[in-house]
């Protein structure tokens, strides 16, 4: 994890460098074309702006290793306060999106893989592929749509009403739809490996021979199917993890949901290095870290695969 943190962090930094955004206008915003040149001078210095990207780059690890995460020009806050006030939002989402994913692709991949060619199979598998095909902020678009615009049932944005405070009802309510949004985005690719993984499982002479000794319906799938074909949607699980986060950065973005994602794409516009470093090691790590708990889920549910050293 750790050169992996700190390639990451190199990479963020030199592609920002590279970037054609320019971080003096982010800063001034309405008051860039009206600015003097010793206004923009002296916002470049107070931001140290004009500094070599590696110099950036080491000062913010040598800031870090004393607990120091920055500040954050496009916040006007630190970065530990960005993080801290807009971390639960993204986490709750993202983990009930995926938990949910999760449940949904392995029961369904089994009932509809070990109904291959059924119509259940070919509408569920021609779903996948469609949902699969179509980009997250298509889909969120769709729901805007139909259930904020044209239905009026749900609220469009934001996670709470204007002028309210923070309220559990205000919650759950605004997340519905970046929620839905999240879940279909994950579901088609887990549903699918499901699926195949459950037809192979089916065809399998272990299951040929339970089935010879009368084992039949839900134990069969249960006891003999399931826990063989849930491993390489495990495996896939903590591999779409990049694809959870890039999703909620779209979804959160279309929605307006208060959460870090939003803020990574605000940061990179704006090329606010230190919550962009900040925020974009914090999701190579997750990542890494959720491969790691997926390989162990897999050792967890079939103690006979080994950990090759």
């Amino acid at each position: 994890m750790v050169p992996t943190a700190i390639l990451v962090s190199l990479g963020i930094f030199a592609i920002a460098a590279a970037s054609p955004f320019d971080p003096l206008t982010a800063h001034l915003g309405d008051n860039y074309q009206s600015a003097t040149q010793s206004q923009r001078d002296a916002v470049t210095a107070a931001y140290d702006l004009d500094q070599h990207w590696l110099q950036a780059w080491w000062n913010w690890w040598g800031a870090l290793l004393h607990g120091d995460l920055g500040w954050s020009s496009t916040r006007g806050q630190p970065v530990a306060d960005v993080i801290a006030e807009r971390w639960p939002f993204t986490l709750g989402m993202s983990l009930a999106a995926l938990v949910s994913a999760a449940v949904i692709a392995v029961l369904g991949g089994a009932v509809i893989g070990m109904r291959r060619g059924g119509i259940l199979d070919r509408a569920c598998t021609a779903t996948a592929a469609l949902l699969a095909a179509t980009p997250p902020f298509v889909v969120s678009l769709v729901l805007v749509s139909v259930f904020a615009v044209g239905l009026g049932w749900l609220p469009t944005s934001g996670a709470r009403r204007p002028g309210d405070d923070y309220s559990l009802d205000g919650l759950l309510t605004h997340a519905v739809l970046p929620y839905v949004a999240l879940t279909l985005s994950m579901i088609p690719w887990l549903l699918l490996t499901m699926r195949s993984a459950v037809v192979d499982a089916a065809a399998s002479d272990a299951v040929h021979g339970a089935r010879a000794r009368g084992v039949s319906g839900w134990a069969l799938l249960r006891g003999h199917v399931v826990p063989v074909s849930v491993l390489p949607t495990l495996a896939l699980l903590g591999t779409r993890l990049p694809e959870l986060i890039a999703g909620a950065a779209i979804v959160e973005t279309v929605f307006g949901w208060p959460g870090l994602a939003q803020s990574l794409v605000d940061s990179a516009v704006a090329l606010d290095f230190s919550l962009l470093a900040a925020l974009a090691v914090g999701s190579a790590l997750l990542v890494l870290l959720g491969s790691a708990l997926s390989d162990a889920a897999a050792v967890w549910v079939d103690p006979r695969i080994g950990m090759v050293a």
